[in-house]
């Protein structure tokens, strides 16, 4: 084509349309069929809008006044009000089916899928991988790889897209909800925040770094901070006392957490529920909502006390509880620690501890 323009035109399209693209690239698995879609939408817009032009045009010219100075008469036409009822409806019901099966493709996640933590807050977006990697604004995934990212916002609304991916999803103050995606192509992609969210709401943006595997593990060993999520919820759990009700031993006041995720239980008001991330945040923050079958409601709550980020060390924590192990060794730990404190405090430090761990149960 450069053949039959100017060259120094030629190469300013070229410049242009790369820097300044009017379509962001396919770089995942689902980008494809979003795209499939949209175009199929921009035809049949594009061809129902040409019909209604050229019906216009045809009338103005047939029916002008020079040409019919008498108004005629045109009878209904049962076919052809059939017509342009069917065919419409066809094909509204040909998208509706269409869109549905996309949706359900784009929000069901596949069960081998990477979980990778987004905390959305004004105005910046955190994201906590489960080896304990952090990033501000920035992303990096593996390529060929089903990575579903779990999402929850700090303050106010905001929405997590990657043009690029054909991916966006509201991210909620005090709700998960999640998205997945594939990257089928290493690069840089933008990441921008959709909804308004504040003054500074046009500068929440960042980058996803889609890596080949390889690339994707060197990051991985060179950016941990030394301590995975499930770690910190660890400790974070041990501090917090929780271990003292949630031993797993029969006379524990809170139920035992080992194999819980994943499970359904039981509640107090007879319903039952999945053990799920969202259970778990809600439960330690609003405990007496969830108050599991056969126990007491007096876990206290967590509310303001624990943030987004401590929340989410908690919850990894508790999926990787297997047994009830890891919970007596921390609060043999707890309880040595606490006996060395207290050498020379008589009972009344005792009694203290003793009166202080009712309040740390059912956690």
């Amino acid at each position: 084509m450069h053949y039959f323009i100017s060259p120094v035109l030629w190469q300013f399209l070229v410049k242009w349309l790369a820097h300044f693209p009017l379509f962001p690239p396919e770089a995942s698995s689902v980008a494809p069929y979003a795209d499939a879609l949209f175009f199929f939408l921009l035809f049949i817009s594009a061809l129902g809008s040409g019909i209604v032009i050229l019906m216009v045009v045809s009338f103005s010219v047939l029916y002008h006044k020079e040409r019919n100075p008498e108004a005629t008469q045109i009878e209904g036409s049962t076919l052809l009000e059939a017509t342009w009822t069917i065919i419409p409806l066809a094909l509204f019901m040909i998208v509706f089916v269409w869109g549905a099966l996309l949706y359900f493709r784009i929000y069901n996640p596949p069960t081998n899928a990477m979980n990778i933590y987004v905390v959305g807050k004004q105005w910046m977006w955190k994201a906590e991988h489960p080896g304990g990697q952090h990033e501000i604004d920035a992303l990096h995934v593996p390529v060929g790889r089903p990575v579903r990212l779990t999402m929850i916002s700090q303050d106010v609304f905001h929405s997590f897209s990657i043009p690029a991916f054909r991916v966006k999803r509201e991210v909620i103050p005090g709700r998960y909800t999640t998205v997945w995606f594939t990257a089928t192509k290493p690069g840089t992609y933008h990441l921008f925040c959709t909804q308004y969210c504040g003054t500074l709401h046009s500068q929440m943006i960042g980058w996803v770094y889609a890596m080949k595997p390889e690339d994707y593990q060197a990051w991985l060993a060179g950016s941990t901070s030394g301590s995975s999520l499930a770690q910190n919820g660890e400790r974070l759990f041990a501090s917090l006392g929780c271990n003292a009700c949630h031993s797993g031993n029969p006379s524990s006041r809170g139920p035992n957490l080992a194999e819980a995720y994943g499970a359904k239980v039981q509640l107090a008001n007879g319903s039952y529920t999945v053990v799920d991330d969202a259970f778990l945040r809600d439960s330690i923050l609003n405990p007496s909502s969830h108050v599991t079958a056969g126990y007491a409601p007096i876990m206290p709550t967590y509310q303001g006390q624990v943030s987004e980020e401590g929340l989410i060390d908690l919850v990894e924590y508790i999926k990787t509880l297997h047994s009830n192990d890891r919970v007596q060794q921390t609060l043999n730990t707890s309880l040595v620690q606490n006996s060395g404190s207290t050498t020379g405090t008589g009972a009344s430090a005792q009694g203290q501890a003793a009166a202080e761990t009712p309040r740390m149960v059912n956690k």
